[in-house]
C-alpha cells in the first residue's frame, strides 16, 4: 500500500513539473515550514505544488563563530528540527528548499555579523558552508527589522540602529558573494510602512543586486503596537506594504505577499466600539485596550493569536466560535473579522474563502506580483483548508495568465 502511494505521489510530481503551456509560469508558492508545526501533508495534491519552502529557523548568531569545528576539530553541525534531506523526499522533487535564518526577536547575531567588513565576511562565509553541509537550495534572511522597530525597540532605540540601515545591503552582497550566483537568497521584510525603514529609494537597489526576490510579511499589520483596530492581514494594508516597495524600486515580480495561517485577536475598549456601531460604524477602528508596556515594550497579555492546528484557548474559545459564524468580511480595507461586543475582542483573521475571492485577485494578481508565501504549512493542519484554497488559485493563476478568475475552478469551488 505506502509503494503505491509513493508512486501516485511521484506520477503527480512528474506531472507537475511538465508546467503550464501558457500562463504565469514562474509564479512563487512560497511556503514556510516552522518547528513548532513541523507538518507536510503529503496526502495532498497541493503539496506538489510547492515551488519554494523554507524550513524556519536556524539562529543568526550560529553564522557568527569563528570556527565550524570544535577543539578536537569535530564539525559543530547546524541544529534545526529537522533537515533539507529528511524534507525533500516530503515535496515536490523541483521545490526549492531553503534555510531561514534568524525570525523575530532574534537581532543580535545580526546586528553583530552587520557591523564591519570581517564580520560580514564571516557571517556570509558561514552561510555558504551550512548550505553546503545541508544541501539547501539557498537561504531566506530574516532579520526583522534592519534600521530598527524589532522586539527590542524599547531597549536600542531606533536611533542606535541608524547604521544598519546601511550595513544591511552589504551584508546581503557579501552573503550573495559567498553562495554565488546558483543558491537562491531570499529576505523577509517587513509589511508595516513604519518598519521598513532600511528599505527606501536609497537601499534597493543594493537590495535586489543581491536577493532574488522577497518575502513581504503582509500580516500582523495589526499588533500590539497599535491603539485601534484594525485588519492585521487585510487586502488595503496588504497593497500600501508592497505598493511602497515597488515605490521604493522593487520591481512586482520579485515581491511576494504573505499569508498568515493564524487567527489573532485583540481587547477593545467597550464604550468607544459601541458608540462607533451605534453611529451606524463599525467597530473597525475603535480603541483598544493598552496592550504593551510602555517602558519595556513587553506584552501586557491584552491580544494572543494562535494557529489552525492549535486548539483555541479555553479563556477564549466561546468568542471565537462567535467570530467565526458571526464574523462579516469588509469590503472597505478588505478582511474578515469580527468584534465581540460580550467580550469585548477583535478578531481578525483570513477564511479560506477570502484568500481565493479577495486576496489572490486583488493583491498577487493587480499588481502582477512575483508570488504568494504563508506562514505556516503545517500551521493550517490538520484540515489544510487555507493551503489547499490558496494553492489551487495560485496554479489557476499560474496556469491562465493574471486575467485568470482564480475562483472559476471546480477544485477551489469544492473546498469553498
Amino acid at each position: 500500500m505506502f509503494a503505491g502511494f509513493w508512486v501516485i505521489f511521484n506520477l503527480l510530481a512528474m506531472l507537475i513539473q511538465m508546467g503550464p503551456a501558457s500562463g504565469t509560469a514562474d509564479l512563487r508558492n512560497f511556503m514556510y515550514l516552522t518547528g513548532q508545526h513541523p507538518l507536510v501533508p503529503v496526502h495532498l495534491v497541493e503539496t506538489q505544488y510547492i515551488t519554494h519552502m523554507a524550513l524556519a529557523f536556524m539562529p543568526s548568531s550560529i553564522f557568527n563563530r569563528n570556527s565550524n569545528n570544535d577543539a578536537d576539530g569535530n564539525p559543530l553541525g547546524w541544529p534545526m528540527f529537522t533537515s533539507i534531506e529528511r524534507t525533500r523526499p516530503l515535496v515536490n522533487p523541483k521545490t526549492k528548499l531553503l534555510v531561514a535564518i534568524g525570525g523575530w526577536g532574534d537581532t543580535d547575531g545580526f546586528v553583530k555579523a552587520a557591523k564591519t567588513n570581517h564580520s560580514r565576511e564571516r557571517f556570509a562565509r558561514n552561510v555558504a558552508a551550512m548550505v553546503e553541509a545541508t544541501g539547501a537550495d539557498g537561504v531566506d534572511i530574516d532579520w526583522e527589522y534592519p534600521g530598527g522597530n524589532g522586539e527590542d525597540y524599547k531597549q536600542v532605540p531606533n536611533e542606535k540602529r541608524t547604521w544598519e540601515i546601511k550595513a544591511y545591503p552589504l551584508l546581503l552582497a557579501q552573503i550573495r558573494k559567498e553562495l554565488g550566483p546558483d543558491k537562491i537568497l531570499s529576505a523577509a521584510v517587513p509589511g508595516k510602512p513604519e518598519d521598513m525603514l532600511a528599505f527606501t529609494p536609497d537601499t534597493m537597489p543594493s537590495i535586489m543586486n543581491s536577493v532574488d526576490f522577497l518575502n513581504v510579511m503582509t500580516y500582523d499589520l495589526m499588533n500590539r503596537r497599535d491603539s485601534v483596530t484594525k485588519h492585521h492581514s487585510g487586502v488595503l494594508n496588504s497593497l500600501m506594504a508592497v505598493d511602497a516597495y515597488m515605490a521604493a524600486g522593487c520591481d512586482a515580480q520579485r515581491l511576494n505577499f504573505g499569508l498568515a495561517f493564524y487567527v489573532k485577536y485583540f481587547k477593545t475598549e467597550h464604550e468607544d466600539c459601541l458608540k462607533r456601531i451605534q453611529k451606524g460604524k463599525t467597530a473597525l477602528g475603535c480603541r483598544t485596550l493598552l496592550m504593551e508596556d510602555p517602558d519595556t515594550g513587553g506584552d501586557l497579555g491584552r491580544t494572543g493569536a494562535f494557529s489552525w492546528h492549535d486548539q483555541v484557548p479555553h479563556d477564549v474559545r466561546e468568542s471565537f466560535t462567535r467570530a467565526q459564524s458571526a464574523g462579516t468580511y469588509d469590503e472597505h480595507e478588505g478582511g474578515y473579522c469580527y468584534w465581540d461586543e460580550k467580550e469585548d475582542l477583535w478578531w481578525s483573521f483570513d477564511t479560506a474563502e477570502t484568500i481565493v475571492n479577495k486576496k489572490m485577485p486583488l493583491v498577487l494578481q493587480s499588481r502582477k506580483l512575483g508570488g504568494v508565501f504563508a506562514w505556516g504549512l503545517g500551521e493550517d493542519g490538520p484540515e489544510f483548508a487555507h493551503f489547499k484554497a490558496m494553492s489551487r488559485a495560485w496554479k489557476k493563476v499560474r496556469d491562465d495568465g493574471w486575467g485568470a478568475d482564480p475562483r472559476n475552478s471546480s477544485m477551489v469551488r469544492d473546498e469553498l
